[in-house]
């Protein structure tokens, strides 16, 4: 069914008012609890169901061993708050407006599957990272979209035990950089066993780094055992739908803010008791957009036309949908790291034998400007790490010369990677005349997508995202994670500006 996105929050819930209090009524006995457990930038590679051979991940493998695990699951915009923002409203970023960048607004007209979960009877919390980093007050919300704030899921289900159907949010910010050095989960971890992706150098430095990043994955995996032992305790982990996942993939470079796999691959695993099959893997191409109207079928709701994402559970039950064969991949501005709060517009299409990137502004540096501009750092769109610290220092040796490239360098304006010969996307053959059939049909998919979903830069490409205000604090200055989370917003930066 095409879905126009021109519906409103205040539309919908009016509309549809009365039908959603006759089911909360009526539904109770059936409906689900909804339990969202959310890493911060953890990559699908690194779960131990997943083969990964140092990291540790019991609580996610054994999700994935009595539900179902979805191999093939993108963020499909590597950047924080856009990925959320995807993830509740069920749509792509562009269709977002200010929620298509980081540390924009998510503007309060947008439909959320937490505000229809409530209207319905749902009992909504969160707990750690909602929605964010943003403005939540500037969004014209009273609270983070994710809904009202608890200090922890074992507060929240004192608060409120009973009849009443839940849907919580578990925001872990974890594994988020800054990594810790030398945490005590180290030991027994063989630094010769980890996997160096291609793009890396293999420097000691590099494995202890990633060491440390599998321990914060370790970290978050034992906050997620302790959530699902919450719900065996209470006796309501059978009636409980749950999804363990992150919104982007990890913070290395070349990977958060990149739509290359390391960027935007992530984990994937969903259990509900007797209301899915158990042991089962799903190949098809799947992204977080389609959990909001997973969630809202799952309550026996109505899935807003808006929504272009599409429920999991015919998958999750052994049914098939079209158009599971490939995943679309955009980003707007991460970070403001380029002179005149510019971004990085990218739109791109993953299928299970290639990776086509179209750069819409390739005369600009892909991880930021290598000079400070306002935000961060230098190449500020990759964030902070001793990995980052290596390539950088060691640029023009012959051991880190092609990382560098690959990690910092500008980009041609299409990118097109053969996966069945370069898993780890490092050969861009895309000028190659033996790929311009699959390059042209590539191209014309992601084109036909952008027109389907009302892409603003296919009707007007003039830089409007770049326009909006960017709420995050300069360099040098992090600000309140807590505080965001609240509402409570850094000011603009000078430049910054709402759109026309």
């Amino acid at each position: 069914m095409h879905r126009s996105h021109g519906m409103t929050r205040r539309k919908w819930l009016s509309g549809t008012a009365a039908g959603m209090t006759a089911m909360a009524g009526a539904g109770k006995a059936t409906r689900p609890n909804i339990l969202l457990i959310l890493g911060d930038n953890w990559h699908a590679k690194h779960a131990g169901i997943q083969g990964d051979p140092v990291v540790r991940t019991p609580a996610f493998d054994r999700l994935a061993r009595e539900g179902i695990l979805f191999t093939r699951a993108f963020g499909t915009t590597p950047s924080c708050s856009p990925s959320r923002a995807s993830l509740l409203t069920g749509q792509s970023s562009h269709r977002l407006g200010e929620g298509a960048n980081l540390w924009g607004t998510l503007p309060g007209p947008l439909v959320c599957y937490t505000d229809l979960l409530e209207g319905a009877g749902y009992r909504l919390g969160f707990a750690g990272k909602g929605w964010g980093p943003g403005a939540i007050a500037e969004s014209g919300r009273g609270r983070n979209p994710a809904g009202p704030a608890f200090r922890s899921f074992e507060e929240f289900l004192a608060a409120g035990e009973g009849a009443q159907p839940f849907c919580f949010w578990l925001g872990s910010q974890l594994p988020h950089t800054p990594w810790q050095e030398g945490r005590s989960g180290k030991t027994g971890m063989d630094t010769s066993l980890v996997r160096i992706p291609p793009h890396l150098p293999d420097h000691p430095q590099v494995r202890d780094d990633i060491l440390n990043y599998y321990c914060e994955v370790q970290a978050f995996d034992q906050q997620a055992g302790q959530a699902v032992r919450l719900l065996q305790q209470r006796g309501i982990l059978e009636d409980t739908l749950v999804i363990m996942t992150a919104d982007n993939g990890w913070q290395m470079p070349r990977g958060l803010a990149h739509v290359y796999d390391d960027g935007v691959h992530v984990p994937f695993a969903m259990r509900w008791g007797s209301g899915l099959p158990s042991g089962k893997r799903v190949e098809e191409f799947i992204g977080l957009e389609d959990l909001a109207p997973t969630f809202l079928e799952a309550a026996g709701l109505p899935v807003p036309m808006a929504m272009n994402g599409r429920s999991l559970l015919p998958l999750a039950r052994g049914g098939r949908q079209k158009n599971r064969d490939a995943v679309f991949l955009e980003r707007e501005r991460h970070a403001d790291v380029r002179k005149g709060h510019a971004g990085y517009p990218v739109r791109a299409v993953r299928t299970r034998d290639f990776l086509y990137i179209r750069n819409l502004r390739a005369d600009r540096w892909p991880a930021g400007d290598p000079e400070l501009a306002y935000a961060v750092g230098p190449y500020g769109d990759i964030d902070p790490s001793p990995t980052k610290e290596l390539i950088l220092a060691h640029r023009e040796e012959a051991g880190v010369r092609l990382s560098f490239k690959l990690c910092f360098a500008r980009r041609p304006p299409e990118e097109l990677y053969d996966l069945r010969r370069d898993p780890g996307q490092t050969h861009n053959v895309a000028a190659e005349v033996s790929y311009a059939r699959e390059k042209q049909d590539l191209s014309r998919r992601l084109e036909d997508w952008r027109h389907r979903t009302a892409d603003p830069r296919i009707r007007q490409d003039d830089d409007a995202f770049d326009r909006m205000p960017y709420y995050g604090p300069p360099a040098g200055r992090t600000g309140s994670q807590r505080g965001r989370e609240k509402g409570e917003s850094p000011s603009r930066p000078p430049g910054g500006g709402s759109i026309p």
